[in-house]
């Protein structure tokens, strides 16, 4: 007669043990896959939130896209949308003839951009960066959309100023730039632009620059 059937409570017990045991196994694996996966999901939504200044994604309103395209009706050639999100502003442009593309810290948005691109026909005019805008030169654009936020946007003028062609046009949505003075608004609340000419900003910041030269030359002759 075999142990079982001397024992046979016992030889069940060491049955559903190991039932168990494999039940744990499979429990803490899926759980573990689940808490990877969400990691996975969420790390590139949050990550921006960690850094000192940050685009938090809030897509652009009908009205605010609108709003931008009228901003730059006479306007071509190129166009780059700094905190692009969904691409929505970029695919809009690109349907309005301008050769536009879009910097992004969310690799998912920025997947979803040029998804979003070829599903509507405008992949061959669009791109979608996965950047940080303050590692990129805007040098090469002559239209620039920006939607900023407060902390960011005097050292934003500095880069731009520095960057953009004297023919370039910015616009801001959502909340203006510090000391730029703008050519003109569009929209009104949560919609509104602030459209500025680099020509006329970038004049000012030489004008200040020649102002603070000549203040320097007085104070050595003294």
């Amino acid at each position: 007669m075999s142990e079982n059937d001397l024992f046979p409570e016992s030889s069940g017990q060491r049955v559903t043990e190991r039932s168990s045991s494999r039940l744990g196994v499979m429990v803490t694996g899926l759980l573990g896959g689940s808490l990877l996966a969400v990691y996975a999901l969420t790390t590139p939504f949050l990550a921006p939130a960690w850094r000192k200044v940050c685009l938090p994604f809030v897509p652009a309103t009908p009205a605010q896209v609108q709003n931008v395209l009228r901003a730059l009706r006479a306007r071509s050639g190129t166009l780059v949308d700094i905190g692009s999100g969904d691409g929505r502003i970029v695919i809009a442009a690109a349907r309005r003839g301008f050769q536009a593309s879009g910097f992004e810290l969310n690799p998912w948005l920025v997947w979803y951009s040029r998804y979003k691109a070829w599903r509507e026909g405008v992949h061959h005019s669009t791109a979608f960066h996965i950047s940080d805008l303050w590692k990129v030169s805007f040098a090469q654009y002559s239209n620039v959309v920006i939607f900023g936020v407060p902390q960011m946007m005097d050292q934003l003028e500095l880069k731009l100023e520095k960057e953009l062609p004297r023919c370039a046009k910015v616009v801001a949505c959502r909340f203006p730039f510090p000391n730029w003075v703008p050519e003109h608004t569009a929209g009104e609340g949560i919609d509104t632009v602030w459209v500025y000419e680099a020509g006329s900003f970038k004049s000012h910041t030489a004008e200040e620059h020649d102002v603070t030269l000549l203040k320097g030359q007085k104070m050595k002759v003294k």
